[in-house]
């Protein structure tokens, strides 16, 4: 038998393994936007064909599009981005009741650990396109601003589609959050309500029209320190 030490030690050896070949296998893949929203959404729900509608806009105009792998809004995003140009990327890891790697990925990595997924996400997105959806979406959203806002991460477009969904915790964060001073009350221009799916393609082009796609070396670094 190992010893705990010896359990903690392979454990890191993963963690490393799993870092070091998914950011080898997305390596190409910018520019890229990471889509965020629910995996208990049918294909038949205005969410889904927004969002498919979304990728697929998003894949023709260049980028690369990123999701969580699964089904639901997570398969919608896959499909759209490989109905078009550019790659889709899912990130998949095993959860017990709603993950299942959708079919619509052109390039697909298995994640056991959920932290170096969500640093994947975050460290190859130029953009942020966060749809409804439960904890863990609305876990990526408070990632992303968490990172931006303290300078850990680039600042990049965070673009919330769904305003009727949305708007209850934007109120919240602005009653609480900015009036309890917990957040400054420009932290929630961080982020931006859009709906339109030409729309947010066009934001995010407005977004790097004057400083590029490609990160400078001070974003880089902070991207290695993340």
């Amino acid at each position: 038998m190992y010893s705990t030490n010896g359990q903690e030690a392979w454990r890191v050896l993963g963690i490393m393994a799993e870092f070091a070949v998914a950011t080898e296998r997305l390596r190409g893949i910018r520019p890229a936007v990471s889509m965020f929203g629910s995996a208990r959404i049918r294909a038949d729900h205005p969410y889904y064909i927004k969002a498919e509608r979304i990728a697929r806009l998003l894949s023709d105009a260049g980028f690369s599009v990123i999701s969580g792998g699964g089904p639901g809004l997570m398969e919608a995003t896959n499909r759209g981005a490989h109905a078009g140009r550019s790659p889709a990327v899912g990130l998949n890891i095993v959860l017990p009741h709603e993950q299942g790697g959708n079919g619509f990925q052109d390039v697909g990595i298995n994640f056991r650990y959920f932290f170096a997924r969500k640093m994947m996400f975050v460290r190859f997105a130029s953009a942020y396109v966060v749809l409804p959806g439960g904890f863990g979406t609305i876990d990526e959203l408070t990632e992303c601003l968490t990172l931006v806002q303290t300078g850990k991460s680039r600042k990049i477009p965070i673009i919330l589609v769904g305003g009727e969904f949305w708007e209850g915790l934007i109120a919240w964060m602005r009653d609480k959050l900015v009036g309890e001073g917990m957040i400054s009350a420009g932290d929630l221009n961080l982020m931006r309500i859009i709906e339109e799916p030409e729309a947010i393609v066009e934001a995010i082009f407005d977004y790097y029209e004057s400083r590029g796609f490609q990160p400078s070396r001070a974003e880089r670094d902070k991207m290695l320190n993340l």
